[in-house]
Order: C-alpha cells, then structure tokens, then sequence
C-alpha cells in the first residue's frame, strides 16, 4: 500500500526534526507536487501537533516528573535549557519571540520547540497558537522561497550518498 503524495508531505511536515524543512523540498522535489499544495499542506501539517502539544503538554509535563523516568528528566533538563537561553529574549519581546523562534527554519527550531518555548514562559494557548501559526508561515515561505532557488536540491535530487 503506498502513501498518496500530498499525505506524505503533511506527515513529514508534522515530524518533531523534519518540519517544513522536510516536507517543501520533499513535495517539490521529490515528489514533483505544485509549490502552493506543498507549502499549504506543510504548514497545516506543521501545525497539527501543536494543538495537543500547547493544550496538553502542561499535563504530560506534570505526569513526567511525577515518578523517576528519562523522559521526565529530558523534558526538565530542555526546559531549563530555554529556560537559560530565551529568558531575556522572552523578557524584551514577549511572546511576540515564538514568531522569530519558529520562522527561523533550524534545527531545533519550528513548530514542536516552539510548543515547549510557549509551556517553558506559561503563553496562554490561543496567543501561543497565533504566534506560532505565524512563524510557522513565515517559515513555510521561507523554506518554499530557498527549495524554489535551488538550495538543498542536491539532497532530493542526488539520491544515495549524496550530491556535490
């Protein structure tokens, strides 16, 4: 059974690592999908996960830490993380700073990070989807402008082992 195209663009893009970045040069060049259905079905797919995460990461948080796991810990030790390295920003920008965090399409970066930022400085979840949904757009165009240029097509259009 194979994977209709524009699914496996949506599901790339709902990816913790891959994100927008996976899912528009994967629609365009390896798929061969028009840019506008790639970029419309990566940020959708994009922000899919944020809706459970905003809403429930609060709660899968608290069950974590409630009992010795790894998990728990990961989730503490990345939040203090943020926490040490996005606390001024956060100060200066307010939650205006989720755009910036997520627009900018890095490793690390997106959508997924942007949730734990948004749990990390307690944003209320409708401001947190506003500012995130944003990022995530501004990525996306981002992202389909490069893939467009030509950047990373090397990654698709090399195959195994690589392009030059």
């Amino acid at each position: 059974m194979s994977i209709p195209p524009l699914l496996q663009v949506a599901l790339a893009a709902m990816t913790p690592l891959g994100e927008l970045r996976l899912s528009i040069p994967l629609g365009i060049y390896a798929l061969g999908l028009p840019w506008p259905s790639v970029l419309l079905l990566s940020v959708a797919g994009n922000m899919a996960p944020v809706i459970p995460l905003v809403l429930g990461l609060d709660r899968a948080a608290r069950l974590l830490v409630s009992f010795p796991n790894p998990l728990g810990k990961l989730l503490m030790w990345r939040a203090g993380k943020m926490q040490a390295a996005y606390a001024e920003r956060f100060r200066k920008y307010g939650p205006a700073f989720l755009v910036i965090f997520v627009a900018i399409p890095l490793p690390l970066t997106g959508a997924w990070s942007g949730a734990l930022v948004a749990w990390v400085f307690q944003v209320p979840p409708l401001r947190a989807f506003f500012f995130i949904g944003l990022g995530v757009l501004l990525a996306g165009l981002a992202v389909t402008a490069l893939t467009l240029a030509g950047v990373g097509a090397g990654l698709f259009l090399a195959g195994p082992g690589g392009g030059a």
